[in-house]
């Protein structure tokens, strides 16, 4: 049998203790990073047949710049001493389409990206010996140095995205069925409600809806518009079906065109016609079940998901299922230094390309040669960054995410390194939220949690805890078609 102080000893290396924040800034900067550009992809110009075609993305070692134009490479101890960001540059390549006509192609300096000590671009990546370049052998990494400052991002625990939640809520002094889906997509969160009102009539809710729409509209709107069909996509459950047909029969619209213009007459009242149908296939695309997809052939795969969450809320009214634990830890996601950096990346790059092309617009109309090198602004991108680093506060409206590192000893630092925080808010009681969960076992430590309006809702890994990453859906997809599995076809 292993000696349990030589397995101790192998896994309490101090490089083990933060390896999933270092894993998660690594992963961002391998491959986050890249897929926001390619998001994004071209920069339409208000200009006919003029766009900007971004490339490759790539960073350099840490660097700084001297007030005489040198550039050095930048380690942590100096970015310490002399209160400088250890950050390093970004490089993009991007090749301006002017009028039809292509430019060269050019490597251009966007910004400034923070970087987290002892990651992969760390100028001490790799370094055995780190006491020469001045640097404690026993520092972990895994924190950033903003001016001067070192500041630990802290893991965030939210809900899982993309997962179908049951819960009972008080509504008029009667209990409520209610379904909730947190739907994710590259950086927008819109969260989708399915709920059964007192006369067994289901309504949905999601953003830019004014109010509550009928469950069977929505569906006609996706396409799906006989009435059996609606019925047999949600259930085949006798019981069910015949609160199907309560719902169908009060259905206030009966085929697509209409169910879409009487979406259209709510988010755009008062508008002609052209634009309310416009607007609502727009409202249906992109902020309905986005995680789905955004493009029309999306729909049928979005009416069986919302028949999935229907059918979820009637189970859940006869008693066929129990209400969701939210404080399960299955339900719950943890968002690493990477998945931060990701957010504010995405808000400052969208930021960075409406600069560039107000400057290429401005610069078309003053008969100027339209160069990327010329019209990126790289503080804009830079201090996007830099901000929520320095202050903590994050997009979304969240604050207390980069925090000052606790550096009273060497286990301060490792606890604030592995601390997980929750969103919930402090005034409240939150008893439930609060209390040890047996899912927490052997990943939340019992005993470290702060006493006083913090108790449970900061926490810390337990001590062989490891943070796992999600795989690629697509990949899994393919899996499950090569398997017989059929693809839900758009009609």
């Amino acid at each position: 049998m292993l000696d349990r102080r030589v397995l101790a000893r192998a896994y309490f290396t101090h490089d083990r203790l933060v390896r999933h924040q270092l894993d998660s800034f690594n992963r961002f900067i391998e491959e986050r990073l890249q897929k926001v550009i390619d998001e994004q992809g071209i920069i339409e110009l208000d200009i006919e047949n003029t766009y900007v075609v971004l490339g490759e993305v790539k960073l350099d070692r840490p660097k700084v710049k001297e007030a005489d134009g040198t550039e050095h490479l930048l380690y942590p101890v100096e970015a310490r001493l002399r209160n400088l960001t250890y950050a390093s540059p970004i490089w993009l390549k991007c090749q301006v389409v002017d009028e039809g006509a292509p430019q060269q192609e050019e490597w251009v300096k966007i910004g400034m990206l923070p970087v987290m000590v002892k990651s992969k671009i760390c100028n001490l990546y790799g370094v055995k010996d780190t006491s020469k370049f001045g640097e404690d052998p026993l520092d972990p990494g895994g924190y950033f140095i903003i001016n001067g400052s070192e500041r630990a991002l802290v893991t965030l625990e939210d809900l899982a995205p993309n997962k179908i939640i049951l819960e009972r809520e008080e509504k008029y002094g009667e209990p409520v069925e209610v379904a909730k889906c947190f739907s994710q997509r590259s950086g927008y969160r819109a969260l989708v409600v399915v709920e059964r009102n007192r006369n067994n009539i289901l309504e949905v809710t999601f953003p830019q809806i004014p109010k509550p729409i009928q469950f069977v509209v929505m569906m006609r709107a996706l396409g799906v518009e006989s009435d059996q069909e609606i019925v047999e996509m949600v259930s085949e459950d006798p019981e069910i079906m015949k609160f199907m047909l309560e719902n169908v029969e009060v259905a206030e619209v009966e085929t697509q065109e209409e169910a879409i213009d009487y979406i259209g007459r709510r988010v755009a009242p008062g508008q002609s016609k052209e634009y309310r149908i416009e607007r609502a296939t727009q409202v249906i695309d992109h902020y309905f079940l986005p995680h789905i997809g955004t493009e029309k052939e999306a729909r049928r795969a979005k009416a069986f998901f919302l028949a999935r969450m229907a059918e979820a809320v009637f189970e859940l009214y006869l008693g066929y299922r129990m209400e969701d634990d939210k404080d399960h830890y299955a339900n719950k996601r943890l968002k690493l230094a990477g998945d931060l950096m990701e957010e504010i990346f995405r808000v400052a790059f969208l930021r960075l390309i409406k600069d560039v092309k107000y400057q290429l617009e401005r610069a078309k109309v003053r008969g100027r040669q339209l160069r990327m090198s010329t019209a990126v602004r790289s503080d804009v991108l830079t201090d996007r960054l830099m901000h929520p680093m320095a202050t903590g506060n994050w997009v979304g409206g969240r604050t207390g995410v980069s925090q000052l590192i606790d550096r009273h000893n060497y286990m301060s630092l490792l606890s604030h390194l592995r601390r997980v925080v929750s969103p919930l808010s402090r005034s409240q009681p939150h008893f439930e939220a609060r209390d040890l969960h047996p899912t927490q076992w052997g990943r939340i430590c019992p005993n470290e949690t702060p006493e006083g309006p913090n108790c449970g809702l900061v926490k810390n890994f337990a001590q062989y805890a490891e943070v796992s990453v999600g795989v690629d859906e697509n990949e899994i997809i393919n899996v499950l078609y090569s398997l017989g599995v059929e693809p839900i076809k758009g009609r």
